[in-house]
């Protein structure tokens, strides 16, 4: 499989511009800091991915807001000098947000123009102001879709953002991830495309189960539920039950027989990986990870079952979190096996 070059092991500052407790400067300009960024360069890290939601960057009518830029600014300064290099992912546009605790329309932005307007505008001028350095910077379009009955037409928008982007930043990465909240079963479904720096992007949390245990956010689920890796395949699926179908279907995949372990991840990603090596576009993991529910020597063992994956097909990825974020992985819950942990980034 082709390399997404530059990119290879990586951690999300989830918290920072996006999804943050706090919409002040107090917490933009204490949440993360150069010694964060260091820290992340020590654990042998090539690059952060750096979600930041419209609101940071522009105002609800569409003014440029130079205090967010600033702080992006700041971010790619800090990565230079530790040799990182950095992912500006948009992980909410105006009109668009993947999170369940947005109670939003999750279709209106795939079927207005105006809304995608923004979106455009948006990019460009992100595009405008970092593509001269592609060397350091890749541009992700949006996090997250949620709804697969917009595939298409996110198919459109996306290839229509790549054009607006490369009008002014020819030679930049971008990446491209698909519906279902980015799962890897959408890859195949992504627009082909023949421009050589472009990356196909998912994310993975699988066994949700597993993953998002006692998560609060999550419909249905029991916020007492906990549960091991691995498990056998039949108490994931009891547990599962629990929870929607749509977050929980995959464990039910009928070539599924084995249970858990790296072959677990090889069958997950196989269709995704036969579509970026037949299309030869690179495959980026955007974000992976285990809630702090879990202990973190369940969290070890499946990091050390999905990382096998990762470096047998050249794969590059993300840890999420950082920091907080309920998947803090530099939190107290890692303390202890925080060496060992960040072996399998």
């Amino acid at each position: 499989m082709r390399e997404f070059t530059g990119f290879t092991k990586g951690i999300n500052l989830g918290g920072w511009l996006s999804q943050f407790e706090e919409d002040t400067e107090l917490h933009r300009s204490t949440f993360i800091t150069e010694s964060d960024i260091e820290k992340i360069a020590s654990f042998g890290m090539d690059h952060v991915r750096l979600p930041v939601d419209y609101n940071v960057l522009e105002t609800e009518s569409g003014e440029v807001k130079e205090s967010g830029y600033s702080y992006i600014d700041k971010c790619i300064s800090w990565c230079s000098r530790y040799g990182l290099n950095v992912i500006i992912d948009l992980h909410k546009t105006y009109g668009y947000s993947f999170d369940p605790m947005d109670k939003d329309d999750k279709a209106v932005f795939f079927h207005k123009a105006s809304l995608q307007s923004r979106f455009y505008s948006l990019w460009k001028t992100i595009a405008s102001r970092y593509g001269s350095m592609s060397s350091n910077v890749a541009f992700e379009l949006l996090n997250e879709i949620v709804l697969p009955s917009v595939k298409e037409e996110w198919n459109e928008i996306a290839l229509r953002a790549i054009s607006e982007i490369r009008s002014v930043a020819p030679s930049s990465w971008i990446v491209f991830g698909g519906v279902c909240y980015n799962s890897v079963g959408a890859v195949p479904w992504l627009a082909p495309v023949s421009d050589k720096k472009i990356v196909y992007t998912f994310h993975c949390y699988e066994p949700m189960v597993f993953s998002h245990q006692g998560a609060f956010w999550v419909e249905n689920m029991p916020t007492d539920l906990r549960i091991s890796y691995p498990a056998s395949l039949s108490e994931y699926r009891e547990k599962s039950e629990l929870v929607s179908f749509d977050l929980a279907g995959l464990i039910y995949d009928e070539r599924l027989r084995d249970g858990f372990g790296p072959a677990f991840f090889e069958m997950l990603f196989e269709d995704a990986i036969k579509t970026a090596e037949d299309r030869d576009v690179p495959l980026y993991c955007g974000e992976y990870g285990v809630i702090e529910n879990a202990t973190a020597e369940d969290t070890l063992r499946w990091l050390s079952d999905i990382n096998d994956v990762f470096c047998k097909y050249n794969m590059a990825r993300s840890y999420w979190s950082y920091k907080k974020m309920n998947f803090g992985i530099t939190d107290d819950r890692c303390k202890e096996l925080l060496p060992d942990l960040v072996s399998k980034l």
